[in-house]
C-alpha cells in the first residue's frame, strides 16, 4: 500500500490537526511501501536553522515510521518551500522534485503541490518565480532568522488579504495549463494539492485529476493498492480508532 497526503499545514496552534496525523501515522503509515507528502506539510517554515521543538517532533515521529520501512518523501509547497536536508535527514525522509513521476497501480503518475498549475493568478505565479528563484533562496536562507521570521508573517497575511479578494477560478488550477502538463508528462493521471479543494476530475482521453484535499475539519488521503488509486476522507473520529484489517493485509 502507498499512501499520499498534502496540505496539513501543521503547526502548534493546532493540535487536533497534529493528533489526526500522529494517529495517521500509527495506523496507516508504518509498515506501508511508501508515504508522498505532497507539499504545505507546515504552515510555515523559515529555515531548517530554525527547526522548532514542535517540528523536530514530527521529524521523529516520520523517522520512527521509516524505521518501519516506509520509505517517505516530500515535495516542497508554497508555505514550506526552504525545507532542507537538515529536516530530511531528522525525518528519514526524501525531498521529491515538484513535478515529478512515480508508479501507482502499475501507471505513470504525475505528482505536484499543485500551486503551479494556477497560472491565471497572475501576481502569485511572478511571485512564485521570484521565490523559487536559486540565488534568491541562497538570500533567503541567509538572511537574519528575525527578517525571515518578519517576511514569512508578511507573506501569509497578504497572501491570505489577497485570496479572499480573488475570485474562485483564478485561485483554482488552469484547465488549458493542466492539459499542457500532462500531455507533456505523458500521464494519464495527476495527483496534487494546494487548492483545498479534494475531487477526483474525469479528465478527456481517459484521464484523471486527483485533488487531495487540506486537514482542517478532517483529513485526506489518496490510497493506492496494486490496482486502485483512491482519494478518501479521513474524519478525525477515525484516528481514534483501531487500524483497518484490510489495510495490514494490502501492505
Amino acid at each position: 500500500m502507498i499512501l499520499l497526503i498534502s496540505d496539513l499545514h501543521l503547526h502548534e496552534g493546532r493540535p487536533d490537526i497534529t493528533g489526526a496525523f500522529l494517529a495517521f501515522l500509527e495506523q496507516r503509515a508504518k509498515h506501508t511501501q511508501a508515504l508522498y507528502i505532497l507539499g504545505d506539510f507546515f504552515e510555515v517554515w523559515i529555515g531548517d536553522d530554525a527547526i522548532s521543538p514542535f517540528q523536530r517532533s514530527i521529524a521523529q515521529a516520520l523517522s520512527d515510521v521509516a524505521a518501519t520501512g516506509t520509505q517517505i518523501y516530500l515535495m516542497h509547497g508554497n508555505r514550506d518551500f526552504l525545507i532542507g536536508e537538515e529536516f530530511c535527514e531528522l525525518a528519514d525522509c526524501q525531498l521529491l522534485k515538484d513535478p515529478s513521476i512515480v508508479q501507482l497501480a502499475g501507471e505513470r503518475v504525475l505528482l505536484m503541490h499543485g500551486d503551479s498549475l494556477c497560472t491565471s493568478d497572475k501576481s502569485y505565479i511572478r511571485l512564485r518565480r521570484v521565490l523559487r528563484n536559486p540565488l534568491i533562496l541562497f538570500i533567503l536562507r541567509n538572511l537574519p532568522l528575525s527578517t525571515r521570521q518578519r517576511l514569512a508573517g508578511d507573506l501569509r497575511q497578504k497572501s491570505k488579504t489577497s485570496t479572499r479578494m480573488k475570485a474562485s477560478a483564478i485561485t483554482d488550477v488552469n484547465p488549458e495549463e493542466v492539459t499542457k502538463v500532462m500531455a507533456r508528462h505523458k500521464v494519464r493521471t495527476l495527483i496534487h494539492g494546494h487548492t483545498h479543494r479534494p475531487a477526483v476530475h474525469d479528465l478527456s482521453g481517459d484521464k484523471r485529476r486527483i485533488v487531495l484535499g487540506d486537514w482542517d475539519t478532517q483529513g485526506w488521503f489518496v490510497k493506492v493498492s496494486a490496482t486502485r488509486v483512491e482519494l478518501q476522507p479521513l474524519p478525525f473520529a477515525d484516528t481514534t480508532t483501531s487500524p483497518d484489517p484490510s489495510d495490514e493485509s494490502s501492505n
